[in-house]
């Protein structure tokens, strides 16, 4: 399964762009930082995560500094890159 659920604060949004297909395209940086437990441990975790929204959800008019709660999953950015980036398919505001 490939699943990723993220709550996040939108840090950065590039220009609205299109597939070769005519679908809109929007790529955001999403910043995560929460606390967790990990061996019994608290840990602050904090990270950065590329994403990407398509279709109608591309021209949902997500703001910088918004916080959400994102859904999707992970996949390679392009056929020759091993970096990940999330495709998100559902967005809920918090």
């Amino acid at each position: 399964m490939n699943k990723l659920v993220l709550q996040a604060e939108v840090v950065q949004i590039e220009p609205l762009r299109y597939t070769p297909a005519g679908i809109p395209l929007l790529s955001v940086v999403l910043r995560h930082v929460s606390e967790q437990i990990e061996a019994g441990m608290k840990r602050k975790v904090e990270c950065e995560v590329n994403a990407v929204t398509l279709g109608d959800l591309a021209l949902k008019g997500l703001a910088i500094g918004s916080h959400i709660q994102a859904s999707g999953f992970l996949a390679k950015r392009s056929l020759k890159s091993t970096q990940l980036v999330m495709h998100i398919n559902h967005i809920v505001s918090i």
